[in-house]
């Protein structure tokens, strides 16, 4: 699953994607970019 980068400023592929539920209800994953190392996310399940 691929997220934007706001640091490499393009769609990278989720280095450990995590499937998260956020507070309110709706479903995210969450991971690391491959390339700077920063925070990614992106909303909806992972498939």
């Amino acid at each position: 699953m691929k997220a934007y980068c706001f640091k490499c400023k393009k769609q990278q592929e989720i280095k450990n994607p995590e499937q998260v539920v956020l507070k309110n209800g709706r479903h995210a994953v969450k991971g690391i970019c491959p390339v700077c190392g920063s925070k990614l996310s992106r909303m909806g399940k992972a498939s």
